[in-house]
């Protein structure tokens, strides 16, 4: 029997009596067996630091699985891997895999795969046939078959009506709408943030205004059909001001912005690292600080990772070439840690709490009996030397990182 005691942890869990206090927990085979000061180790292994915490497991509303079909790129099983390194027990899957989930079929092939992996994976559905974006998915279907989320992936639903009968559709029986806000019609053929660099380095930009006017609409969208919608992958200050106002409003708005627009701003691509080229991009100094300023009032609710997987071939090219994305699942924690000084209580609630809300799951609490957990340490020091995930595509490997969470196997 594998036994740990966590000394002098830090109980991170606004659901729980014990929130915010020191103290001892022992823990058997992944189990917390006992919360208590002053506990008796009796051969349990001891993990002790000034800066340890223990929080409801975390869970990620954003990570391209590829499986099926993509599964050079990635597997189930090899996500699995890469989000429980990260520290995450829970994942959302992004439709976008070949096939596309857009069928209850496709939503139980994901459930009945993922079983007996280390995390459990949900599948999201898409919104539309095909991530076509022109005629509607079937939503209710795949909600009885186990996706309570819908969405088109990274694809943004130019298509007015098309989302605005889904919302309506979806509020009917409980079902989410997340939506990502591109304005191809603006950004086609950008190749990073609209600015000073982009002009610098000569290359196409894509604007702010791209994702702005989509929050807009869509925040429109979902007033006229009294439904909630969610925002995905937002990146702009205007984007933070426009959401903040619509929560204000009292508007059900809910919206995630991924750990590396936190961390970094446009300015790392004068280099040409094709690992920084992302969906949505590296945004300006002033929108990153804005987006860290949004998890700190609430308008921004969860932290994602927006892992996507890219081959060796889509991203050892030339930049403009280059495939969108990097992967994430290992590095979000880290990335939000040190992005700025969010407190541990803001990153779990955008890490642990709020996605599990936001998209219908349970949300654990710290308890004796829960297995549903993670540790972490926001002053630890780890090499980030190899990745659990089957591509390569990150601009952290082999740097040391800041904050980890801890795995007791």
């Amino acid at each position: 029997m594998s036994k740990v005691l966590l000394r002098n942890v830090r109980i991170v869990d606004p659901n729980s009596p014990q929130h915010g206090k020191q103290t001892d927990v022992l823990l058997e085979n992944n189990v917390i067996v006992r919360i208590s000061d002053a506990l008796r180790s009796d051969g349990a292994k001891e993990i002790t630091s000034d800066s340890l915490h223990i929080a409801p497991g975390f869970m990620d509303l954003h990570a391209h699985v590829c499986d099926p079909g993509l599964e050079h790129k990635e597997t189930l099983e090899s996500v699995a891997a890469a989000a429980y390194a990260g520290g995450f027990t829970t994942i959302l899957a992004m439709p976008d895999t070949h096939p596309v989930i857009d069928n209850k079929s496709q939503v139980q092939y994901i459930i009945k795969r993922s079983q007996g992996l280390p995390v459990e994976i949900v599948p999201s559905g898409a919104l539309s046939q095909g991530l076509a974006g022109k005629d509607m998915a079937e939503l209710f279907d795949m909600y009885s078959a186990g996706a309570k989320v819908f969405c088109d992936a990274d694809h943004s639903i130019a298509h007015a009506g098309l989302l605005v009968r889904a919302m309506m559709y979806a509020n009917q029986f409980g079902g989410k709408i997340f939506a990502r806000c591109d304005d191809k019609t603006i950004s086609h053929g950008g190749q990073m943030n609209e600015g000073p660099t982009s002009t610098m380095l000569g290359l196409k930009g894509i604007p702010a205004l791209a994702e702005e006017l989509m929050v807009a609409r869509n925040i429109s969208l979902a007033e006229y059909a009294n439904a909630s919608i969610h925002f995905m992958a937002i990146s702009t200050a205007r984007s933070v001001d426009l959401i903040r106002k619509a929560k204000k409003n009292g508007l059900d708005v809910t919206s995630a912005v991924h750990a590396y627009n936190l961390r970094w701003n446009d300015e790392v691509l004068s280099e040409f690292d094709t690992n920084y080229k992302t969906d949505p991009p590296l945004r300006s100094e002033s929108d990153r600080i804005a987006l860290l300023a949004g998890i700190v009032d609430g308008t921004i609710d969860c932290i994602t990772s927006g892992h996507t997987p890219e081959d060796v071939e889509n991203k050892v090219v030339e930049f403009d070439l280059s495939a969108f994305g990097m992967i994430g699942l290992e590095t979000c924690f880290s990335l939000a840690n040190s992005a700025g000084n969010l407190t541990p209580e803001q990153l779990v609630k955008a890490l642990s709490i709020n996605p599990r809300k936001i998209s219908g799951q349970e949300i654990p609490t710290i308890k004796e009996g829960e297995s549903n957990f993670t540790i972490f340490d926001t002053a630890a020091k780890w090499m980030y030397s190899k990745t659990k995930s089957l591509s390569k595509n990150s601009p952290v490997l082999g740097m040391e990182m800041t904050g980890g969470v801890i795995r007791l196997d």
